[in-house]
């Protein structure tokens, strides 16, 4: 019995509570009408914790800007930390011979490769059901443009839920988690915070 109970603990561990969840959505939908603008430019950003301007950006600001304020977990931080370490485990696509602190996170691939490396990675099937609030979705946009989404906490009539994106008019809320191939599925798993031993008597 305590072996079992061992198990369920660890498999419970480490995963996406209801709350949480439900925090990255309100933090990607609070930019709908803010972020108005569809703007790829190269940016020179502070570090830790740097952006472009609210009004603008692309599909990865929307997670950046999400997670940020829902989870406290600066993208541009662990990205670049995580690929400082581990540089040939990240995509060569940009021939970059070492990070850039600007613009590693806000691409698509990078943020693909690190989700996976964290064993964040699900099946993309193209069952609604597979889909929770907060989950984040990447696909391709004709003709190979890399897009990534956060799944909503609100569905069509049929059960299909829809997506939270900046794929051109800003960011939106929209039916389009089936709309284009889909290359990836992931779900931040909050990790926990190691048990303080007890203290001796």
């Amino acid at each position: 019995m305590r072996i079992l109970l061992s198990i369920l603990f660890a498999a419970g561990a480490g995963t996406l509570c209801g709350q949480s969840a439900a925090d990255i959505v309100t933090a990607a939908r609070t930019q709908v009408g803010k972020t108005v603008i569809y703007d790829p430019a190269y940016v020179s950003l502070k570090y830790p914790g740097g952006d472009v301007p609210e009004d603008r950006g692309v599909c990865t600001d929307v997670i950046i800007r999400a997670l940020r304020v829902s989870l406290a977990v600066d993208l541009q931080k662990v990205v670049h930390e995580d690929m400082a370490a581990n540089f040939s485990a990240y995509p060569k696509t940009w021939g970059l011979k070492t990070t850039d602190k600007n613009i590693d996170h806000r691409r698509v691939l990078n943020l693909q490769a690190f989700l996976k490396r964290r064993g964040f990675s699900l099946p993309a099937t193209t069952e609604a059901a597979d889909y929770q609030p907060g989950d984040l979705v990447t696909c391709t946009v004709p003709p190979k443009l890399p897009h990534v989404m956060i799944v909503s906490d609100r569905k069509t009539a049929d059960g299909r839920p829809l997506v939270i994106h900046n794929i051109g008019r800003g960011a939106q809320e929209e039916d389009c988690l089936f709309t284009y191939p889909l290359t990836g599925h992931y779900r931040w798993k909050v990790e926990k915070p190691a048990a303080t031993p007890a203290k001796a008597r």
